[in-house]
């Protein structure tokens, strides 16, 4: 009997253990982490996979991610404490560095690796050039933001001069810029996903080109944290950016569908297609990193863009701006 007892109990042992392993973490016993977006957008699409598929909860966070319309309002709300990670254009935390800030924001971790919007137009042209542009009005988004100087740099990478050859309106704010065009307002919009595609599907206006295809590869997008919040929460961090690598790797490696379908709930308002269709668009746009890692080339690019769009007052050191201890490093 005891030959058929111990082989049972040591079954049952590996069973238990089995069990516990698979076992999700609690809320309670997760880390909380609060992020601040700077829109919300399939453009951010790897995130959100991150965070529907739980590998945020697999590496031990409970992670929330609020809207935070604005990238300056993503630095104020990271430097006061009320989120401790940023997601927003990396120039936004050069602009805090210029500003003397002490306990300046560091970034740890990229998403995207060229601008997200796409040029809508008005009227429908079989074979659009920027020289189109010449004499027109376009809703170009917030003065010293990146959609719009991304915009303004490749106008000048193309001999058009932004401020003698056409009018770019900043004076809509970033969530009314797709409003404003429907109003009447302009010749053009630069709008980021869904917006682009629900202009085109309501008869409104037809992209016409990629704002990222014009405007080559920088940090557009990237995770900040209070340099102090880095250095006591090293764990935490680098937890956070294995998490978001999962969810770059996922996008690299399934269809434009099941990104769609990992996604869905986060864009009630879009439909399964229409998701699909986005994705692609993005993809097709080569909008993602592969790794989270933020090159020195790549950075100085985004100051290069910054500077020509006069907005840089002093150039701001990559090696206190950027940290890539906790990245995949291609």
């Amino acid at each position: 009997m005891k030959k058929f007892v111990l082989p049972l109990i040591a079954l049952l042992i590996i069973v238990g253990l089995s069990c516990l392993f698979f076992i999700k973490p609690k809320k309670s016993d997760l880390t909380k982490i609060k992020v601040a977006e700077v829109t919300h957008s399939i453009f951010y699409a790897p995130q959100y996979v991150a965070h529907s598929l739980g590998y945020f909860e697999e590496e031990g966070l409970d992670v929330e991610i609020l809207l935070v319309p604005g990238a300056d309002k993503v630095t104020a709300a990271v430097l006061s404490g009320d989120v401790q990670i940023g997601f927003c254009g990396s120039e936004a935390t050069i602009y805090v560095y210029n500003q003397g800030e002490k306990d300046y924001l560091v970034n740890f971790a990229a998403l995207t690796k060229r601008d997200g919007s796409f040029l809508v137009s008005r009227e429908k042209y079989d074979n659009f050039t920027l020289d189109d542009l010449k004499g027109k009005t376009v809703i170009g988004g917030r003065k010293g933001g990146m959609p719009e100087m991304t915009f303004e740099w490749a106008l000048k990478q193309n001999g058009i001069d932004p401020k003698k050859d056409l009018t770019i309106d900043t004076s809509v704010a970033f969530a009314s810029m797709a409003g404003s065009f429907i109003g009447g307002n302009g010749d053009f919009v630069t709008l980021f996903e869904p917006q682009a595609l629900q202009l085109e599907q309501q008869g409104y206006g037809y992209v016409v080109a990629s704002i990222g295809e014009l405007g080559g590869v920088v940090p557009y997008t990237a995770y900040n944290a209070k340099k102090s919040y880095i250095e006591n929460n090293t764990d935490e961090v680098e937890k956070f950016t294995r998490a978001i690598q999962k969810g770059l790797d996922y996008v690299y490696t399934h269809s434009d569908e099941e990104v769609a379908k990992a996604i869905t709930s986060y864009f009630p308002d879009t439909s399964m297609n229409d998701l699909i269709k986005i994705v692609k668009r993005y993809r097709e746009n080569d909008s993602w990193f592969k790794t989270t890692e933020i090159t020195e080339q790549d950075y100085k690019h985004i100051e290069e863009i910054i500077e020509s769009a006069g907005e840089l007052t002093e150039k701001a050191p990559y090696d206190k701006l950027v940290t890539t201890e906790f990245s995949k490093h291609e």
